[in-house]
């Protein structure tokens, strides 16, 4: 903190600082910090660069401050931001408030991009006739939407071609009407022509009873959409389209509504039209379609360029509001990560999309993912367990990708492919699907018993492959018995019928027996299984002896068996969780991260919220029955015998009860009665020599 002290004294401003994310950062909370940005050096910023699209965060506002217009925000440009407001602003702790409105006493007056704004303020007012000393960035937008229609209307007045609507002041109508069943009508007259092709075909390419049968028994109003797949009237030789009647009720509305408008002002009093009449409606509706398009299209493009040019020349009080409302809270998400730390449900961080809901718990830290390959390759970096995951909102038909951290709570049920809810920072839901998943320490907790469950994993793994490969194997052996059988069968009535009584089966059979099992080839694998089991039984006998010996023994050994299963798990998990950092992921997504945005675990136990259930006294009906009490206690006792016969037996081996003597150095000699003292000892007899013959 001195050394960081020391170097921005040099520039003549006294920063204060403070530890935000296990992080030492600069403070910015008053006008005079923003006003000396320019004298903070850069590499004590938390960002060099964010891009400007995909942000919770006003887009303009960004657009605005982006400079060179490359899409992204560089320190370089807040800078010159700041600078900027510097010239405007007589006071710069009005930009601390965050108010998107501005009074002109609080504008320089002695600048020239002071007096700019004023300008541009006072026109903007007296166009929306208003009479104030302030405006606010509503009074902005409502006179911008003004200004568009009224250039709107007067490209209309300029430049209106001399065209005749085909129907006049209903020609939208018209339109739209023919739009509605153009392609049903396109489709009578090609059955026309087939049926002009084939006679024959006409029952096909006519509705069929059979289809009408199928639908006869219900409520013809609720199958209207069946009915509409029927041709719009009854194709015939002649291709005649009746206009009084005939045509399919599924489609009576929407013809009567193209009779009046169109069919009754080009033909009227005919009973039917042909194919050419009806192309001549068509080129005349096609060509109004296309005035209309060329016009809007050219009315467009002038309109957008005046309104830029518009735009420009009232740019600096709109820029003026949207930095008095926005810049602030952008400086918290670039030179300090503050609104990330705050942990305040109101106010979050730039980067966070929204929230996740999956598995019974709430994912707060999720990003909007650019790249989803580089995310990948660097989201490991992180130290996060990380889900990346495919959202899709068919109300705003909208697709995107998100990383969601998983900050707490356990991984028992996540896996690829598991479906959840996404929520954005609007309250809109999307439907999400668990694409890849990065697979970090969540919690030293859940490091502890990572190596259990990756066994209990593998273990049913392998119980479940090894029941399918016996099930295979045993269907395999039944089917090939079943074969066997009757070849077997078929080999022996063959065999019968040339005068053998011994069928290849029998005979194959008779000469295995005939082999002999030569023991000796067996002997070394004897030997050496014998072997290992002797070694196994011994160091099992061995550990027994241990826990045998002292009643604690057996704590110390459980201890023992925890930190080589799960000691390693865990100090990785500690490792890892010290360097838990958002960096990587940010950086794969168009941020330049300057410094670590460190996330331990008491901060990110409040990223992810997991759900909880009150203590319920209640009978479930369908719970699963639990084993009477005097059972448990019975296997208990069972279990507390045996332990203690074997316990006895080690004992016995290990450490054998003694019976000792009043004298110390005397032999011991136990279940044996002493002889007396005065007793004379009795001498052995000694063999007589046997003189040599």
């Amino acid at each position: 903190m001195a050394k960081i002290r020391k170097l921005i004294s040099k520039s003549g401003y006294d920063w204060k600082y403070s530890v935000v994310g296990g992080v030492t950062r600069v403070n910015i909370e008053s006008g005079s910090d923003i006003a000396h940005l320019d004298e903070l050096d850069q590499k004590l910023w938390t960002v060099l660069s964010c891009p400007v699209k995909g942000l919770e965060f006003d887009e303009k506002t960004l657009s605005m401050m982006d400079a060179d217009k490359d899409g992204r925000i560089r320190v370089g440009e807040v800078v010159a931001a700041a600078q900027w407001l510097k010239k405007v602003l007589s006071d710069m702790d009005y930009l601390v408030e965050g108010n998107d409105s501005i009074e002109f006493s609080q504008v320089k007056k002695d600048t020239d991009e002071g007096n700019q704004v004023i300008e541009s303020a006072k026109l903007i007012l007296s166009q929306l006739g208003l009479d104030k000393e302030g405006i606010s960035l509503a009074d902005v937008n409502d006179y911008m939407a003004i200004y568009e229609e009224k250039c709107k209307n007067e490209y209309t007045a300029a430049n209106a071609e001399p065209f005749t609507p085909p129907y006049g002041e209903k020609s939208d109508d018209a339109e739209a009407a023919v739009a509605a069943i153009r392609a049903k009508v396109a489709d009578f007259f090609m059955r026309c022509k087939l049926v002009q092709f084939d006679e024959e075909a006409s029952p096909v390419l006519d509705v069929q009873v059979e289809k009408i049968a199928t639908i006869s028994a219900n409520n013809l109003s609720d199958s209207v959409a069946e009915i509409a797949t029927y041709p719009l009237a009854r194709p015939v030789k002649e291709a005649l389209l009746p206009l009084n009647g005939g045509i399919n009720p599924a489609w009576q509305a929407a013809f009567a509504t193209l009779k009046e408008l169109v069919l009754d002002v080009d033909f009227p009093g005919k009973e039917s039209i042909s194919e050419a009449e009806w192309n001549t409606i068509l080129a005349k509706v096609d060509a109004y379609t296309a005035w209309k398009a060329a016009g809007e299209t050219a009315m467009n493009e002038a309109v957008a360029e005046q309104v830029k040019a518009h735009a420009d020349a009232i740019e600096p009080v709109e820029k003026l509001l949207r930095l008095c409302r926005d810049f602030f809270r952008l400086l918290h998400n670039f030179v300090v990560f503050k609104d990330f730390y705050r942990r305040d449900d109101n106010i979050q961080a730039v980067f966070q999309a929204g929230k996740l809901y999956i598995d019974q718990r709430c994912c707060e830290l999720c990003i909007k993912v650019d790249d989803m390959p580089k995310t990948i390759a660097s989201a490991g970096k992180s130290g996060m367990y990380l889900l990346l995951c495919h959202c899709v909102s068919k109300v705003k038909g909208k697709e995107m990708d998100i990383a969601a951290a998983l900050t707490d709570g356990d991984v028992n049920d996540l896996h690829e492919g598991k479906n959840a809810i996404f929520y954005d920072r609007s309250g809109q839901d999307w439907d999400v699907t668990v694409t890849k998943i990065i697979d970090n320490p969540i919690s030293i907790r859940q490091a502890f018993w990572s190596p259990y469950r990756k066994f209990v994993n593998w273990v049913t793994e392998k119980i479940a492959k090894s029941a399918a490969e016996k099930e295979s194997k045993q269907f395999e052996e039944m089917t090939a018995k079943a074969d066997a059988g009757t070849t077997e069968f078929q080999a022996k009535l063959a065999a019968e019928k040339e005068g053998k009584t011994e069928s290849p089966s029998e005979a194959k059979a008779n000469e295995k027996k005939a082999q002999m099992f030569d023991i000796a080839k067996f002997a070394g694998i004897f030997a050496a299984i014998g072997l290992a089991l002797g070694y196994i039984g011994s160091f099992f006998v061995d550990l027994g002896g241990f826990v045998a010996g002292k009643w604690y023994n057996i704590l110390l050994l459980i201890g023992f068996i925890v930190v080589v299963i799960s000691g390693p798990s865990m100090l990785l998990a500690w490792l890892k969780l010290r360097k838990r950092n958002l960096g990587p992921v940010l950086n794969a997504n168009g941020w330049a991260i300057n410094s670590n945005v460190k996330v331990n675990t008491t901060f990110g136990a409040t990223l992810t919220s997991t759900a909880k259930y009150p203590k319920l006294v209640m009978t479930d009906p369908f719970a699963d029955k639990k084993m009477a009490w005097w059972k448990k206690c019975l296997i208990w006792l069972v279990i507390l015998a045996a332990l203690f016969v074997v316990g006895f037996k080690l004992t016995q081996h290990y450490w054998p009860w003694e019976c000792k003597t009043a004298e110390p150095a005397a032999t011991e000699v136990c279940d044996s009665v002493a002889a007396p003292a005065d007793e004379p000892a009795v001498e052995a007899p000694v063999a007589e020599e046997t003189p040599a013959e």
